[in-house]
């Protein structure tokens, strides 16, 4: 006798995770956090252009942190949709504490040492911030959340931040949060696609979307 439809181990569900576009901070090499920070002219470009590829992949549902530089790319793929946005705050970049507003140059020379064991993939609160790991705790919960509403075989788009993302996925492959580094960042707009099989979740595509390009963010 088969099990039912919905207690499927692989029910064909997609989760794509989609950067946010280009800011001002971003351009500048400054560290956002949570602050709460807007689109560039040429960052909400960036999202019409990646809406636009990402609608034709028809997907069921949209979900994004509510800082603004992720609701703005959001709305692109709302409009061309139908779909309305949720909005979580578990979405949110990592906090950063004192590091935000910094340039990673002024991060570098103030608190070299915090740096330095970051990229070594050490466990660091930057900044008196958050953990990666706090990070992957309260993002991946609110994913997992929206991706079990799916019907079997759809697409659930989450729009969210670089560092998120990438703890996102580290926490959903089950990969220790020390190789998490090892998922290069994401460039602007662009994302990374995870699908649903029989032993969980796989990485099916990185940093997708565009010709390569700079990675300008928090997690660079």
């Amino acid at each position: 006798m088969s099990a039912p439809a919905d207690s499927r181990p692989g029910r064909g569900r997609r989760v794509i995770l989609w950067r946010h576009g280009q800011t001002a901070w971003n351009v500048e090499r400054r560290f956002q956090g949570t602050t709460d920070v807007d689109l560039t002219e040429a960052g909400l470009a960036q999202a019409r252009r990646a809406a636009r590829l990402l609608a034709s992949l028809e997907p069921a549902a949209i979900v994004a942190s509510d800082l603004k530089r992720a609701a703005l790319t959001a709305a692109e793929l709302s409009v061309l949709t139908g779909l309305e946005v949720t909005h979580e705050e578990g979405l949110r970049e990592t906090y950063a504490g004192v590091w935000q507003g910094l340039t990673h140059e002024e991060i570098i020379a103030r608190h070299g040492e915090e740096y330095a064991a970051w990229k070594r993939g050490e466990p660091v609160r930057r900044g008196g911030g958050e953990l990666e790991t706090e990070v992957a705790d309260r993002a991946a919960p609110v994913v997992l959340r929206h991706a079990e509403k799916l019907p079997d075989d759809g697409t659930l788009v989450v729009v969210s931040h670089g560092g998120t993302i990438r703890t996102t996925i580290g926490r959903l492959l089950g990969l220790e949060a020390h190789h998490w580094e090892s998922l290069g960042g994401l460039s602007n707009c662009c994302w990374s696609v995870l699908g649903e099989g029989a032993r969980g979740w796989r990485l099916l595509e990185h940093n997708a979307g565009t010709l390569p390009e700079p990675v300008l963010g928090d997690d660079d």
